[in-house]
């Protein structure tokens, strides 16, 4: 596999219910996880996608359909990606950023867009079970060395995610609210396509 290239920052014309594919990729250039979802709209912090209860979660090796639905937040800037859950996940997750790398998007044939990312291991996690915590530290150490991280990419994902882990703390928006007026806003757009 290899990495997207020629990926822009901003999707140019994308609208509301647009298909947004969301692809992740390991550093090495391996494929990671694929989600589907419909585009919601943009403000400040960044554009803002519906990934429906049932929707197909998918890395090579593993698939299941999605729990319960979840907004995510693909920033204008920053190294990381959110994922915000609704009440109903099963696990009690209600937020989850992948520290990342080399975000951008580009169009799909023959309509739509994909926002691409590298996944840096290090996550910020919010869970009802267990608080606000920082995850896979271990697996970043492992594959700094085994694929090679350079030492200023570490230096830079680990002063993200100790400063997203700060801000989840607080609260702080894009990490706080926000994300619920997204989450009307997206399931009037999935009752509109199905009714």
């Amino acid at each position: 596999m290899s990495l997207p290239r020629d990926l822009v920052p901003e999707p140019e014309g994308i609208t509301e219910g647009d298909l947004v594919i969301a692809r992740a990729w390991k550093y090495d250039g391996g494929a990671h996880w694929v989600v589907p979802g419909r585009y919601l709209g943009a403000d400040r912090h960044g554009h803002w996608v519906i990934q429906p209860q049932g929707s197909l979660v998918s890395r090579p090796g593993a698939g299941f359909a999605a729990a319960s639905d979840a907004v995510c937040l693909f920033p204008h800037q920053g190294d990381w990606v959110a994922t915000c859950y609704d009440d109903s996940h099963p696990a009690g997750l209600r937020l989850y950023i992948d520290v990342s790398c080399n975000l951008g998007w580009q169009p799909l044939k023959p309509a739509g867009w994909e926002f691409n990312s590298i996944d840096m291991d290090l996550d910020v996690v919010r869970s009802t079970t267990r608080g606000v915590y920082l995850d896979d530290e271990d697996e970043f150490a492992d594959h700094a060395g085994s694929m090679g991280y350079p030492a200023e990419l570490v230096r830079r994902l680990q002063g993200a995610a100790d400063d997203l882990l700060a801000r989840v703390r607080t609260g702080a928006e894009p990490f706080g609210a926000t994300a619920d007026d997204w989450f009307v806003r997206g399931r009037r757009l999935i009752a509109q396509a199905v009714g």
